[in-house]
């Protein structure tokens, strides 16, 4: 008695809808950026621009973490460095991001963008309240290892 193997070969039509039937993982865009040697995520939806080429502007009676205002296209925007406001030491090469808050536009002082990932909504984890991290708002690990902390832009421009 001889046995025969059977090959089953799917139609592209079969593939779809077994591709249908998978549950999807719900996810959302975030724009990595590192500073001090820390990984910070942003929602994409918040990101307006990147920008490497710009002057700022000095305002007086601003708070320390505030560098100045920088003009966009006609929009006065001002500028927070990141590294200031976290209370770190400030750096001199930067780039900015150029956020969404609360309607307005605000830029962020950073020390580099890395990429944009799709990070799965259930894998960001509360920061517990006491950690007095009031600027992060939720932490995960993304797929190439790294730590991400889910910054809170909100938070920028309060004391």
């Amino acid at each position: 008695m001889q046995q025969t193997e059977e090959v089953m070969f799917a139609t592209e039509a079969q593939m779809d809808d077994y591709n249908d039937q998978l549950p999807e993982i719900a996810s959302e865009k975030y724009l990595i950026f590192s500073s001090d040697g820390l990984m910070y995520g942003i929602k994409a939806e918040q990101v307006n621009d990147i920008i490497t080429d710009y002057a700022i502007t000095y305002l007086p009676r601003v708070p320390g973490y505030v560098r100045g205002v920088i003009n966009l296209r006609g929009q006065i925007v001002p500028m927070v460095d990141i590294r200031l406001r976290l209370g770190k030491m400030p750096q001199d090469n930067f780039c900015g991001i150029v956020v969404n808050v609360d309607g307005n536009n605000v830029g962020i002082l950073v020390d580099m963008v890395e990429q944009m990932v799709d990070v799965p909504l259930d894998a960001i984890l509360p920061i517990p309240t006491s950690s007095g991290q009031a600027m992060v708002s939720g932490m995960c690990t993304l797929p190439d290892g790294n730590t991400m902390l889910e910054l809170d832009c909100e938070q920028l421009l309060h004391d």
